[in-house]
C-alpha cells in the first residue's frame, strides 16, 4: 500500500485542526453576534420607552446630556404658497 510521508500527513492534519478551529470560533462569534442584536433590539425599546415618558412630562425636547437641560422643539408649520 502507498502512504504519503509522515510530515505531509501531519501537516494535513494541522491544516485540517486549524480549519476546524476557525469555523468553531465563527460560529461562536456568530451566536455572539445574534444575542448582541437582540440585547440591542430589547436596549432600543427602553429607549423608546423613556423617550414616551419625557414626551409625556415635558412634551417634544432636546436634553443636554451634559446637565441635564432641555430646549423645546420648535415645529415648523406648513406655509402654503
Amino acid at each position: 500500500m502507498k502512504k504519503i510521508e509522515k510530515e505531509e500527513l501531519q501537516k494535513i492534519k494541522d491544516q485540517q485542526m486549524k480549519t476546524a478551529t476557525i469555523l468553531n470560533e465563527i460560529g461562536y462569534l456568530e451566536s455572539r453576534k445574534h444575542q448582541l442584536l437582540h440585547d440591542v433590539a430589547d436596549l432600543n425599546d427602553i429607549v423608546n420607552q423613556t423617550k414616551k415618558e419625557l414626551t409625556e412630562k415635558y412634551g417634544d425636547v432636546n436634553v443636554n446630556l451634559e446637565d441635564g437641560t432641555y430646549t423645546p422643539i420648535e415645529k415648523k408649520e406648513d406655509v402654503e404658497h
